[in-house]
């Protein structure tokens, strides 16, 4: 015997169809919008740190995002609820190009493409006199470079950094030099220098933890009387060349703290302040951090 399904029945099966089709699409839209990334600044330069952003919309979700540049894979940090941050360094060295940024979480690829434009930096000739001229020693070399490797989960900073001196800018970042006559290869000028007066203050440009103290005395013959704060998060500031020192390792310090003053120690022509700023242990052009930090 035939029966004839009920108008009703067919309706409901339809509504069923249609409610796992709406299903489905909302769970695509969601996957599809489960990782989201972006790059500032947009049109970077040499020297230029490079601010990688990704948001997650999955809260349950433990694991951090990965960010990864010609195999080479940095850190990402939480700087929000599921927002993450990674740092990215360019230097005067690198060579301009097209940069295919990839980020992964939540089972996702996003791969990002930034142009690194080209920068002209000057050159300049420098003459030491006898005795400025040391190469630097094993134990300062060991220490600054341990110092430029520290990766502290914490963000100690807020806001854009301050000028670590009063004095005017003598010579600028990524500087290519000549010492007594002798083009250094592959040499830029890590930081950027300040000509106070001897004796003037050095101040902290931003938050963060004193992780290295080198004085002459210990071997510091190039770098001279030396102070390095950890700002968290890869971000770390030296201070060459002081008179005097007013901080230990292991103190933390304010923005805008004293921590020492200007001088002439180690290979320097006279009373300067030399500041770099490394990001994930390469040093970039300090100016873009004190104009707007990168939160």
């Amino acid at each position: 015997m035939l029966t004839t399904a009920s108008p009703f029945s067919f309706l409901h099966k339809i509504l069923n169809v249609s409610l796992l089709s709406m299903a489905g699409l909302i769970a695509l839209s969601t996957s599809a919008r489960a990782l989201e990334a972006q790059i500032q600044p947009q049109t970077p330069y040499l020297g230029d740190t490079l601010s990688v952003k990704a948001q997650l919309q999955d809260t349950r979700v433990s694991a951090s995002p990965s960010v990864t540049i010609e195999n080479k894979t940095y850190p990402m940090f939480l700087i929000a609820p599921n927002d993450f941050r990674a740092l990215i360094p360019t230097t005067p060295l690198d060579k301009p190009r097209r940069i295919v940024v990839q980020i992964k979480g939540e089972g996702q690829v996003r791969n990002l493409a930034v142009l690194l434009k080209n920068r002209s930096f000057p050159v300049q000739s420098i003459w030491l006199p006898p005795g400025k001229g040391s190469d630097g020693t094993d134990e300062e070399f060991d220490q600054v470079d341990a110092f430029k490797k520290l990766v502290t989960p914490q963000k100690f900073w807020s806001g854009a950094f301050l000028a670590p001196n009063r004095g005017p800018i003598t010579t600028g970042y990524g500087m290519r030099r000549y010492y007594n006559g002798v083009f250094a290869k592959d040499y830029y000028h890590r930081g950027i220098d300040y000509a106070g007066a001897y004796g003037s203050p050095v101040v902290a440009p931003a938050p963060g933890r004193i992780a290295l103290v080198g004085r002459v005395s210990q071997g510091f013959q190039l770098h001279g009387n030396t102070i390095g704060i950890d700002h968290g998060q890869g971000v770390a500031s030296i201070f060459l060349h002081l008179s005097r020192i007013d901080v230990k390792v292991g103190d933390f310090v304010q923005a805008g703290q004293v921590i020492g003053a200007v001088g002439a120690t180690g290979a320097a022509t006279g009373p300067h302040l030399h500041w770099g700023l490394y990001v994930n242990g390469l040093c970039v052009d300090p100016l873009p951090w004190r104009k707007s930090g990168f939160e």
